[in-house]
């Protein structure tokens, strides 16, 4: 049985975050070649005509969908689910409409306000906020990127107004690569919950917590492009991942489950997703973003929570698959 293993084209030359999407379809191809299909990998670009014409060759039963930008945007990521959408395929993971809406981080954040999530406040250039803008720190951030990119300390700076914050964001603009807002810095824990379709309901992983070892006092502990991506980079060798609790963060670690569930319930996700959190001092989580695809690839964090719960990508894999619509 074809299956279409979707995927933003990756330019020659790109960034260590777009060159990860080749790991990522391999190990994907990998999983369903175990489960019995034959997967066939389709780049997709700004020319979709070429793609359209693979998929209608193909006939494929479904589509994987991995598609996390097109054109090295991130603000095009919904069309890989939208031509599936269009040719009537089948596809994994989340709809169009939920992979813009958690993609578009503004927007995602406006829709948990109003459902009663917990997010860092923000501002945007174009947006009025309905009251005055706190003083503090924020940190800049792209509205459409993921994966860190266009962060590093530069992105957090203090600011004593809306005034303030635009300036600042129309300066970073460039930098940051397009579109981007500001988000009250949250100094204090950083957790990541995946999730996974079951049989019935969605499944949370074990939470993993990114910890900041041996940052000296003053150096912000941001999970940077850097922590992310540059494997001889301080950050990244000193954010290793933790699945290891004291009895101390139950509640704490009930409760982040509870808000990645409702996140899946508002967004109507599909197949996997995840969300990540920042914890204050008092121990109150904010949902910094909802993942609707996060990466595969097997050091990424999906499968590393995923192996902490005994499941292997063909398990994951599987699950996903199973959770088509």
């Amino acid at each position: 049985m074809t299956v279409v293993v979707l995927h933003g084209a990756v330019a020659d030359g790109s960034g260590m975050d777009e060159q990860d999407v080749l790991v990522e379809v391999e190990t994907v191809c990998q999983a369903l070649a175990a489960l019995g299909h034959r997967p066939v990998p389709v780049p997709l670009s700004l020319d979709l005509g070429v793609a359209i014409e693979s998929l209608h060759r193909l006939q494929p039963r479904f589509a994987f969908n991995l598609v996390e930008s097109v054109a090295g945007k991130g603000s095009l990521i919904a069309l890989g689910p939208m031509t599936l959408d269009f040719l009537n395929i089948p596809f994994t993971g989340a709809s169009a409409d939920a992979t813009y809406l958690t993609s578009n981080k503004p927007l995602a954040k406006r829709i948990m306000t109003l459902e009663g999530i917990d997010t860092p406040p923000w501002l945007a250039v174009e947006e009025n906020p309905p009251g005055p803008v706190a003083p503090g720190r924020y940190i800049l951030k792209s509205v459409w990127e993921h994966a860190s990119i266009g962060i590093d300390e530069r992105s957090v700076l203090y600011a004593d107004g809306a005034a303030a914050l635009r300036q600042a964001l129309r300066l970073r603009r460039e930098t940051i690569g397009g579109p981007c807002f500001a988000e009250a810095y949250v100094e204090g824990r950083e957790f990541n919950l995946s999730l996974l379709a079951d049989e019935k309901d969605p499944r949370v992983l074990p939470p993993a917590e990114i910890l900041f070892e041996n940052f000296p006092p003053g150096k912000l502990r941001l999970v940077d492009y850097r922590a992310k991506w540059d494997t001889d980079s301080f950050e990244y060798r000193q954010t290793p991942r933790c699945f290891r609790f004291p009895d101390a963060d139950a509640d704490l670690l009930a409760s982040l489950r509870r808000i990645a569930l409702r996140c899946w319930e508002v967004f109507r996700l599909r197949g996997y997703g995840r969300v990540d959190f920042r914890v204050d001092g008092d121990g109150r989580p904010w949902v910094l973003e909802v993942n609707t695809n996060p990466c595969l690839s097997p050091d990424a964090g999906f499968l590393a929570a995923a192996g902490e719960a005994g499941l292997g990508i063909t398990d994951v894999v599987a699950r996903i698959c199973a959770d088509l619509p």
